[in-house]
């Protein structure tokens, strides 16, 4: 399939991905305040209104027809790009931290940065865990060493909830913990945590063990996905994760980073 932009706007490759269902309500008070139209999504998608239509109706983005017209919640097109970004490649990557740049609707959007979003204390080499729900334990309590996290068990029960629901785990062995909606309530500022069992457990998902695993605690939907996408090309890197399963330390760990995605 030949890839094409929209004037001005970016490729951004979404065809491929398959939604499992598309649900129609008949009923406009069904829908919430502030959710998505054909035209506001293409804008925020940057793609043309005739590409979002075009797979709506094929039934590759999640949307609900009100009255004869499409209608997308945002927290469910959150949830697709989410999905999106783990099935990309390096350049599809790149397009997609583009248009969550785009999106934000500033001229000088914060560039995000794994490494700053990462302080030491946040970092376990090795994390000390052999269990699923030791590990999510653990993760959180280490992001809670910032001070940035007001609730800790809220986080572990949001935690817990969101794999319960999809296992975040992936097939090269990393986890990306995170909440199932962002949580700006109990945290001062978004951050990340990053810890390395010894060897892999059973995490559920796509591999078998898991052995590495970061904690992303968002304050906003937007923020959540420019992370993803972010940390989603640091990971696939030539060489980051079999350097990052060598690395004695948090130390190292943490210069292991920084020194990869400043060679992005």
């Amino acid at each position: 399939m030949q890839k094409t932009a929209p004037p001005g706007g970016v490729y951004l490759d979404l065809h491929e991905l398959q939604v499992p269902s598309i649900q129609r309500d008949s009923s406009p008070a069904a829908m919430p305040y502030g959710d998505f139209d054909i035209e506001s999504l293409a804008v925020y998608l940057h793609l043309t209104p005739q590409q979002v239509a075009r797979l709506a109706d094929r039934g590759r983005l999640p949307g609900r027809k009100v009255s004869g017209r499409w209608r997308f919640a945002r927290a469910e097109i959150h949830h697709w790009l989410e999905k999106r970004i783990g099935l990309s490649d390096e350049g599809e990557l790149v397009d997609v931290e583009d248009v969550l740049q785009r999106s934000a609707g500033e001229e000088q959007p914060r560039e995000i940065r794994i490494g700053q979003l990462l302080p030491l204390q946040a970092i376990a080499v090795p994390l000390a865990a052999r269990t699923r729900n030791s590990v999510i334990t653990r993760m959180v309590e280490l992001a809670a060493n910032t001070g940035w996290i007001w609730d800790p068990s809220k986080m572990v029960e949001a935690v817990r909830a969101r794999e319960d629901m999809l296992p975040t785990a992936l097939e090269n062995g990393v986890a990306l913990l995170h909440p199932r909606r962002p949580m700006s309530r109990i945290l001062s500022q978004p951050l990340l945590a990053l810890g390395r069992t010894g060897t892999g457990i059973p995490f559920g998902g796509a591999a078998p063990t898991t052995d590495v695993f970061f904690l992303v605690c968002s304050t906003d939907d937007r923020g959540h996905l420019r992370v993803l996408a972010r940390l989603s090309r640091v990971l696939a890197s030539p060489g980051f994760l079999d350097a990052l399963r060598q690395t004695p330390d948090a130390e190292a760990a943490h210069r292991l980073i920084v020194g990869t995605e400043n060679k992005l």
